[in-house]
């Protein structure tokens, strides 16, 4: 039945879109700090409604409100802790203490750009791409690791790019590098 078709979706984060929610054409998507702005916006509007909480913690994790996305994601009801924009949201947090005392992204550039084999630069450096949004990029910093020492620091390159792998929503990008992966290692 509908009901309870419905249901199952929700459970797994498939929800319909309000009419209002939907992007039209001609619209650009909102940089990331402004839709921060917007679901706060939303959320002071409706306090109750957990999915906005949900969405806010994700657009944090753009922005760099790491402490305040997870705030939020560990306050989530059981019913969105197990959403699988929730699971991505915590493996970002993950990804993000890893940047705790990191150096900028130019000193790391330039610490890669001097010594190609500096892997504690280019993991930071990949951990700083995923977290900005540009999978690809980070991927690659990953696989270069992986080609330069697959040993390093207890297999560290293999397991930034299996933790990423479950971050990473495009699945032809993470399906690509899942099979250059497969090739590096065996």
């Amino acid at each position: 039945p509908e009901g309870q078709l419905r249901e199952f979706l929700a459970q797994h984060g498939v929800v319909p879109a309000d009419v209002g929610d939907t992007i039209a054409e001609d619209e650009a998507p909102l940089d990331p700090q402004a839709q921060v702005d917007v679901l706060r916006a939303q959320i002071a509007a409706e306090p109750d409604k957990d999915e906005l909480k949900l969405d806010l913690a994700l657009a944090l994790l753009q922005v760099g409100g790491v402490d305040e996305a997870a705030t939020l994601i560990d306050a989530l009801p059981a019913n969105l802790a197990t959403d699988d924009r929730a699971v991505r949201g915590r493996a970002r947090l993950s990804f993000a203490a890893a940047l705790k005392d990191a150096p900028p992204a130019e000193e790391l550039d330039a610490r890669i750009a001097a010594d190609g084999k500096d892997l504690q630069a280019r993991h930071l450096r990949g951990v700083q791409l995923l977290l900005a949004g540009e999978d690809e990029a980070a991927l690659e910093q990953f696989l270069e690791m992986l080609r330069i020492d697959r040993s390093f620091q207890e297999g560290l390159p293999r397991k930034a790019l299996i933790d990423a792998f479950n971050v990473i929503s495009d699945e032809d990008l993470v399906g690509r590098s899942r099979r250059r992966m497969a090739s590096l290692l065996f």
